[in-house]
Formats: C-alpha cells, sequence, structure tokens
C-alpha cells in the first residue's frame, strides 16, 4: 500500500515540477516592463502568446504506445514489484515475472536505469504498466545471433538432462546441447550404449557452467543449439599440428564402442609432468585396426582403462585414426600356406555367403556358400557344418596383400564325385567338338554362297 501511495506522489510532483518549470521559462523571457500603457502591454502579452506557441511547437513530445521500448530510472524496488521515472509520462511499473532480465545487467536498484517494454498506457491504479523482460527478449535474441555469427565462446550452465542431451540456457534463451557435441572431456562413454546409464552420466553435468559456441539461432522458431565440442577445436588444431602420421602414443582406452575403441594420449611435444585432462587428445582405433584377427565385438579384447601404445595413420582435421595392429607383425607377410593345401580350420562366423575359417590365431580364409552347394547339392550349410567345430579344408587362393584367402570343406567322396563329374564334362566336350566345328563350319560356307545365290535370283 505504501509503494502505491509512493508512486501517487511521485508521479503527482513530477507533472507540477514540469508545468512550473515551462512557466518560469516563460516568465522569464516574456515578462511585460512596469509602468507600461495600456496599449502596450496587450502588445507584451500578445507577444507572450506567440512565444507560449512557439515554445509548445519546440517542444512537440511524441507520446509512446503499446509495444514501444522505453527507458526509465528505478526509484523503487519491491518484493515483486519496481516502479520506474518515466520523464516526463509518469511513473511506471513492473510487476512480476515481467521483472526478469534475460541479459543477466545484475541486481536491479534504485538509481538504476533499465529498458522495459509498454504493455499498457494506463492499468487500473493509473501507472504505465512496463515488462524488462519482454524488451530483453530482443535483445537477448540479437546478441545470440551475434555470438553464432562470430563464434564467440559463451559461458552456459546446465539446467537439466535428457537422453539426447543438455538443457541450458543463455541471455534468458533456453537452448539444447546435444550429447554428440560435447566434448571428449564430458562425452559420455559407456560400453553397452545403455541410454540410462548415458543419462545417469549426462545428470553429473547438471548445474555445471561449460564453455560453448552457438552453431544454431532461429528466433522465429525459438531454437538455440550449442556446442561445447566446437570450443575444442582451435585448441586442439594447435596441438595436432605438431603431429604427424606414423608417430606413435602411448594412452588408455577411454570408451569402447561397436566400431571400435577410444584412446585419450598426450602430444608427444607436451610435457606429461604439467599436462591436464583438457590437454588430452582422443583418437579411434577402428574395429578393423585393434588387431590383426577378425573381431566380432571390440569389447572381448579391450577394456575402457586400458593402456595401450598405437600408431597414428591418419589426421583429418580434429579427427585422429590409429591403428594397434600396425605396430605388430602381420601374419600375412610371411604366410606358411600355399594353394592345394588341405589344412585343419575352425569355423569362426557362418553367414548368408559361406563361412570364416580360422586356421590358426592369425589367418582365417573364406569358404563360400557356392563351393558348398556344388559339392553337396540339396544341403543346407547349417547341416554341414556348425560353428566352433573344426573340419579339414582345401586351399583355393591366397591374396597376402588383400588378407584373403578361399576355402573348400575337404570331402574325399564329395571331391571324387566332383572330379568324376568335370571329367565326363570334359569327355562329353571333346565328343561334342567335331559336331561344333562342322556346323560353325557350314555356317560360315552359306554366309560365303549367299550372296552369290542372291545375285542369282536377281538374274532371273
Amino acid at each position: 500500500m505504501r509503494s502505491d501511495v509512493v508512486a501517487k506522489y511521485i508521479y503527482m510532483t513530477d507533472i507540477l515540477d514540469n508545468l512550473a518549470k515551462e512557466v518560469d521559462k516563460i516568465d522569464e523571457n516574456a515578462a511585460p516592463a512596469p509602468k507600461k500603457a495600456e496599449k502596450k502591454e496587450k502588445k507584451v502579452i500578445e507577444e507572450d502568446n506567440s512565444v507560449m506557441g512557439k515554445l509548445l511547437d519546440d517542444q512537440t513530445i511524441a507520446f509512446p504506445k503499446v509495444g514501444d521500448v522505453i527507458k526509465g530510472s528505478v526509484i523503487e524496488v519491491g518484493t515483486n514489484s519496481i516502479f520506474l521515472d518515466i520523464e516526463p509520462f509518469g511513473t511506471g511499473i513492473v510487476l512480476g515475472r515481467e521483472i526478469k532480465d534475460g541479459m543477466g545487467s545484475g541486481k536491479i536498484k534504485i538509481g538504476s536505469e533499465v529498458s522495459a517494454t509498454i504493455t499498457d498506457l494506463e492499468n487500473e491504479d493509473g501507472f504505465i504498466e512496463l515488462s524488462i523482460r519482454e524488451a530483453s527478449y530482443e535483445k537477448a535474441w540479437e546478441d545470440l545471433e551475434s555470438k553464432r555469427d562470430t563464434q564467440d565462446k559463451v559461458n552456459t550452465k546446465v539446467l537439466s538432462a535428457n537422453k539426447g542431451g543438455l538443457l541450458i540456457e543463455i541471455n534468458g534463451i533456453s537452448g539444447f546441447l546435444p550429447v554428440s557435441q560435447l566434448s571428449s572431456k564430458n562425452y559420455p562413454r559407456v560400453d553397452d550404449g545403455d541410454k540410462n546409464k548415458i543419462l545417469n552420466l549426462l545428470k553429473k553435468l547438471v548445474n555445471q557452467e561449460l564453455e560453448v559456441r552457438i552453431i544454431d539461432a532461429d528466433r522465429e522458431a525459438e531454437k538455440l543449439i550449442v556446442s561445447e565440442k566446437a570450443t575444442q577445436k582451435e585448441k586442439d588444431r594447435e596441438v595436432i599440428s605438431g603431429l604427424k602420421v606414423g608417430d606413435v602414443i602411448e594412452g588408455e582406452v577411454s570408451g569402447v564402442v561397436d566400431f571400435g575403441a577410444f584412446v585419450k594420449f598426450l602430444s608427444p611435444i607436451k610435457d606429461a609432468a604439467s599436462a591436464r585432462e583438457d590437454d588430452k587428445l582422443e583418437g579411434l582405433v577402428h574395429i578393423s585396426e585393434l588387431a590383426w584377427q577378425l573381431i566380432e565385438n571390440p569389447r572381448d579384447i579391450i577394456k575402457v582403462g586400458n593402456k595401450i601404445k598405437a600408431q597414428i595413420i591418419g589426421i583429418d582435421n580434429d579427427k585422429i585414426s590409429l591403428s594397434i595392429r600396425a605396430l605388430e607383425k602381420n601374419p600375412w607377410s610371411a604366410i606358411k600356406y600355399k594353394v592345394s593345401d588341405v589344412v585343419k580350420g575352425k569355423i569362426n562366423k557362418i553367414n548368408h555367403f559361406g563361412a570364416f575359417v580360422y586356421l590358426d590365431s592369425d589367418i582365417h580364409g573364406l569358404a563360400h556358400i557356392s563351393e558348398m552347394t556344388e559339392m553337396f547339392p540339396g544341403k543346407n550349410i547349417e547341416e554341414l557344418i556348425k560353428v566352433g567345430e573344426s573340419y579339414d579344408w582345401k586351399i583355393l587362393s591366397i591374396e597376402p596383400k588383400e588378407h584373403r584367402m578361399g576355402l573348400a570343406l575337404h570331402d574325399k567322396k564329395s571331391e571324387k564325385k566332383k572330379e568324376a563329374k568335370e571329367e565326363k564334362e570334359e569327355v562329353k566336350e571333346e565328343k561334342e567338338k567335331p559336331a561344333k566345328k562342322e556346323k560353325k563350319e557350314k555356317v560360315v560356307k552359306e554366309k560365303k554362297e549367299k550372296p552369290a545365290k542372291e545375285k542369282k535370283e536377281k538374274k532371273k
């Protein structure tokens, strides 16, 4: 109640003060001289009127309207309201949630100058109703768009987390930081990809401040997307510039996924004693580069926390490709097997195009399904072989550079049948050769005789 009385008093005082000032100016500039004739007094009054008219013309005031943004000085701060002096129009009031300033200009106190949007020219109490929140909204988006274009770094606080990422706020505008845009330090590495485990790790970031860059700011759609990973690129590129393909690094496995393993390591040029966690780089060892043998699941041969050595085999901007097997001897470079050998081999995997067979711990080959169906017509591959069982195999081909080997299931009876079939086909082909030759000669002869016959027919 006291606030309303004070505000109304100030409002009326402002109006009276302004009127008094204008009257004083008129008196000073146009006061009539004493002891003059009545005619002269009339002339002075006319001059006074013209001065007043001129003053009013010169002091034309553009009255504000709803939606305009105006500035005012804070004259009183209450629990759920503040009063502003909006000279020369009177006193404004900002209520409740409309006080919130998204730009974070600090605590509002008496004497502060603030911008506010007019929402009502005169409410039921006679005040100009204002919104600081609405005035700061446009300014907030302008600032976000500017930072998006300049790619300035921005600090933001994490408000909450969901399975897709983090909810953040900048300038009072809500935004989103996707999991894929987290830095390597905060990225949730979960062995089995369990979404609930990922969410639990993301929740640990709530209330933390992160340094991000704005990658999308759409005012109309009210969409704000940020990236923590983008802030690290410059720093990472500087460190990566000191690396080259062929360098050997020592690191620790930071995550294992279906397609390989992530490894954190320090650049060879960085001093390990003074290094921090943020100074570490992260590279990927693809599943094909973990070892020379076939790997179904990377988790079977490598675990988070393992200390490993790897060679850099590729650098693409800030992406580093690593290889563990490059530091091991290539078993295919001195292969002891040769074509036509019959060897023992264990079935590792069966799929729709054949079976993968290990002859030893490193060398494997493929028995194509076409070889199976030819040797054992009418039978399914599952009827002939089983995963985990060992069988005799005949080596059909070896390609060491491509790490490929072609195999066929070795069965003496079936092989004899196959050989007999091939021999029978060869004999049949030999028998048919004279007939084919005769037929071919006849066709050639007919072609030669055709023009002569046509000529003869023409003459007749």
